[in-house]
């Protein structure tokens, strides 16, 4: 291989190594401003699109151990690759391929599961992860909340018979 072309193949490994996602997006048919609009979108959830030829990306997911994705490498591909929300970030992909019908999702690699487009739909229809991270919260603060009231409710009913009996008296002296 020639240096630039190792060069290349390096920065794409590399990328996808650190990355904690990798989308692969076939972008055929699709202009510049479009592909700068994505970037625009992605650069706010801290990732990254990257053109690349198919025959690097092959060679990157075998270095990578990544299962066989000759089924994504069909056509122009680009790479989405980042860190943080991967929900935030599958959200984002799944609009602008809305809005961008030339554009389509092949698939993805999330934490070393291969995932096709299907499940990249599936992940974008998740909450966020702080969503969640409040609904767990919620959930376990539920049983405590629940305790908390069950222990005030003797208490509380003295204090309904406490003031029924005040009005009561105050009701009945007027």
């Amino acid at each position: 291989m020639r240096t630039e072309k190792v060069s290349i193949l390096s920065e794409v490994i590399d990328r996808v190594k650190t990355a904690d996602f990798c989308f692969v997006l076939n972008y055929g048919g699709l202009k510049v401003t479009q592909l700068t609009a994505l970037r625009q979108e992605l650069a706010k959830s801290q990732s990254r699109a990257m053109i690349v030829k198919n025959t690097y990306l092959a060679k990157a997911a075998a270095d990578l151990g990544w299962a066989d994705i000759s089924a994504m490498l069909a056509g122009p591909t680009a790479v989405i690759t980042g860190s943080g929300d991967v929900a935030e970030v599958a959200k984002a992909l799944m609009e602008f391929v809305k809005k961008n019908d030339k554009a389509s999702v092949k698939g993805a690699n999330v934490e070393q599961a291969l995932l096709d487009a299907a499940d990249v739909e599936a992940l974008s229809k998740l909450p966020s992860k702080d969503a969640m991270r409040g609904m767990l919260l919620g959930t376990l603060l539920a049983p405590a909340t629940s305790f908390v009231r069950v222990l005030n409710a003797p208490l509380l009913n003295v204090l309904y018979a406490l003031k029924a009996y005040e009005e009561k008296k105050d009701g009945s002296a007027a």
